[in-house]
């Protein structure tokens, strides 16, 4: 069940990464000073390390196959 549920985080964040409703606009602005789509990908960045670290907690297999 873990693995499954794992395997549909990966489909999500792959899908997520194409960002195609930020693309022709650098508007708002988040904070001031900060690109809507440039903290979308900061966003998506701290979403995929913490993907990457499930899937060496949960998938990685604990001894390595000779």
């Amino acid at each position: 069940m873990t693995r499954l549920l794992i395997a549909t985080l990966v489909l999500l964040v792959y899908a997520l990464h194409q960002d195609f409703w930020f693309w022709s606009s650098a508007r708002p602005m988040l904070l001031g000073f900060l690109p809507i789509g440039l903290a979308y990908h900061g966003l998506y960045s701290v979403a995929l390390a913490l993907l990457f670290w499930l899937l060496v907690r949960y998938c990685w297999p604990s001894q390595p196959q000779p």
